[in-house]
């Protein structure tokens, strides 16, 4: 085992070092090659970021390793076995991750990977849902807001109802308002591409952050949802009317608005340096937060407010 080891590392050594000694050309020629590869992997990791699909792909790539390594060592049978496994591995491939291969290819047509700044849109879209959030805390009416973000929520959630509509305070605090005639007001509200996709979604429950017996439904639904994806959640308490954020797993509680403004902030967009203000002109945008916190920086706030 040690030689078979130490003989890969030096053709891999050997291999490194012939590399260099080509012609200038030759050797610009394949790192611009390698280049355009490793970009494209990264695009693909950002849009599995966040889903299941990116445990299956981590088990895929362990597969792949591990099929190298039988075929380097000469373990016959396993070797068989995973060539016949690999053999179909573009149609498993494709099986897999249907959905996140039609989620990017339609994000590629609509705009560039390399995201730049927020749009008027969507901050407008973001201050609308935290001034419907706001209200219903102060009438105490729950609610559940979730952001789709880069993971597709199609596969974990039961669908609801379709709206397809502009996001507005009005639309959201008509959702949310109890009535027997109104049965999307239990579940949630799903904003896809700065729309409200769809109402009356049900969520599905925290697994092991969800064991807080101080959490009601609607928080270990927040959570849940958060485990599995990237999604960004907004839990309006109909009990205590506080405003509640979830992300990656973790709930803070017991947000004001301006707090809930800068979280939000902090977690869909990088700060940007501050503008003098000759090159300040009007926008449709409102003013940028003064600074936008990291989700330490959130989680922190939030612990702060509950001890308060």
């Amino acid at each position: 085992m040690i030689e078979v080891l130490t003989g890969a590392l030096s053709q891999l050594v050997n291999g490194f070092v012939g590399f260099f000694q080509r012609g200038a050309w030759d050797v610009l020629h394949d790192c611009l090659d390698i280049g355009l590869v490793a970009v494209l992997i990264y695009w693909a990791l950002v849009i599995l970021r966040g889903t299941r699909a990116m445990q299956v792909a981590i088990g895929l790539c362990l597969v792949f390793v591990g099929y190298l390594f039988a075929r380097r060592v000469g373990l016959v049978t396993v070797t068989t076995i995973l060539d016949s496994v690999l053999a179909y591995l573009a149609v498993i491939v494709v099986i897999i991750f249907q959905s996140d291969i039609r989620r990017a290819l339609a994000r590629m047509g609509r705009r560039p990977l390399l995201r730049g700044q927020r749009t008027a849109k969507e901050t407008q879209t973001i201050e609308e849902v935290i001034k419907a959030a706001g209200t219903l805390a102060q009438k105490r009416i729950g609610a559940l807001v979730a952001f789709e973000r880069s993971a597709a929520l199609d596969e974990f959630i039961e669908r609801g109802s379709e709206v397809d509509a502009r996001v507005s305070k009005e639309l959201l605090h008509s959702i949310f308002v109890p009535s027997f005639e109104n049965p999307m007001h239990d579940g949630a509200v799903v904003i896809r591409e700065g729309r409200v996709w769809q109402a009356g979604v049900f969520l599905p429950m925290a697994g092991t952050a969800g064991g807080d017996r101080t959490l009601g439904a609607r928080h270990r639904a927040g959570l849940g949802i958060t485990e599995e994806t990237d999604a960004v959640v907004i839990v309006v308490s109909e009990e205590r009317g506080a405003i509640s954020l979830c992300f990656d797993g973790n709930i803070v509680r017991n947000l004001d608005v301006t707090s809930l403004r800068d979280a939000l902030y902090g977690l869909f967009y990088a700060p940007k340096p501050a503008r003098r203000k000759s090159d300040r002109r009007s926008t449709a945008v409102p003013p940028e937060p003064a600074r936008a916190p990291s989700q330490d920086a959130v989680l922190s706030v939030g612990k702060a407010e509950e001890t308060s």
